[in-house]
């Protein structure tokens, strides 16, 4: 087979990809080919989001039995109005727009679509003057959430679920620490019980204590998770052999739980308990040089930014 003959082969199979597999074909796009309006290739992590909101939008059109090489406007529409979607910041959408324009334009350029539904609703959308307003759980809404974790889980998925949420919501962390956190970095039986945070990028190991609420759960899934003897040091993981938990997997979790105790109006991501838990200081009296520590920042701006809220009414 000739190289030219190869490539075009290659490219057929990737196009039909597009229709019996739209996450693996994502995924070998966004690692091959795409790029950002400046040329250069995206970041691992950006990747790692991309990918979550391309699975978001899919499972969306599979649940209104229509496909990546066949949605419309009707169909991006609909996604605003989901339980997520009317969470979504003015920003957020406007992610999810550009997203959703790059990957019809490639489509279109491969023959896999006819049209890019997304090109007019880029003069619709624009990024927002201001930063959005942050996205926390009330403290009614956080009291609320607290107690349900104290509740016995159904199952081990169940249990794992709580421990997760505990976690985001008991600590502060954020989804890749959560990810990176090992059983050794855990200590529910301590005085009083802590999580070591390993260095990661540009921040530092730090130590953050357990709030009380998050140390039953925990300390109840690091117990069962040595029972069954679960491979690897990861605390937290998808399978019993340790495969990792992914991004988009933690921000299922915590939509669940969210759900569950019935708050619709927010965001439901690992965000949302990240900023709870930092509001939840502050409202103690903390100073914001402490908890932007807790937080693992090097400035105040989040903090900051979260203070703000405080004084402000709240639906």
């Amino acid at each position: 087979m000739g190289q030219i003959q190869y490539i075009t082969a290659c490219m057929t199979q990737m196009d039909s990809l597009w229709l019996s597999n739209p996450t693996q074909a994502y995924g070998d796009w966004q690692v091959r080919e795409a790029a950002g309006a400046d040329g250069r290739p995206f970041s691992a992590r950006s990747i790692v989001q991309h990918q979550a909101m391309f699975e978001h939008f899919r499972r969306h059109l599979l649940a209104r039995g229509t496909t990546i090489a066949s949605f419309g406007t009707a169909d991006v529409d609909a996604f605003w109005q989901t339980h997520n979607g009317r969470t979504y910041s003015q920003a957020t959408r406007m992610r999810y727009v550009k997203l959703l324009d790059r990957l019809c334009r490639h489509l279109v350029f491969t023959g896999v679509r006819q049209d890019n539904p997304a090109a007019a609703l880029l003069s619709a959308e624009r990024w927002p003057d201001q930063e959005p307003t942050p996205q926390f759980l009330t403290e009614a809404v956080d009291a609320r959430l607290q107690a349900y974790l104290q509740s016995p889980p159904d199952d081990l998925a169940s249990l794992r679920s709580q421990a997760i949420v505990a976690a985001f919501l008991g600590t502060g962390i954020t989804a890749a620490e959560a990810r990176a956190a090992r059983c050794a970095d855990l200590w529910p039986d301590a005085t009083p019980p802590y999580l070591v945070v390993r260095a990661h990028g540009l921040r530092d190991a730090r130590t953050v204590h357990l709030a009380s609420f998050a140390v039953p759960p925990l300390r109840a899934w690091s117990t069962r998770r040595a029972a069954l003897a679960i491979e690897g040091e990861l605390l937290f993981t998808l399978t019993p052999e340790g495969l990792p938990i992914t991004d988009m997997s933690f921000g299922r979790i915590v939509s669940e739980i969210l759900n569950a105790i019935g708050a619709t109006n927010v965001e439901t991501s690992p965000r949302t308990l990240r900023n709870t838990f930092c509001r939840r200081q502050l409202l103690a009296g903390q100073p914001r040089d402490e908890v932007s520590q807790m937080l693992g920042l090097a400035s105040n701006r989040t903090c900051d930014r979260i203070f703000a809220t405080i004084h402000q009414p709240t639906i």
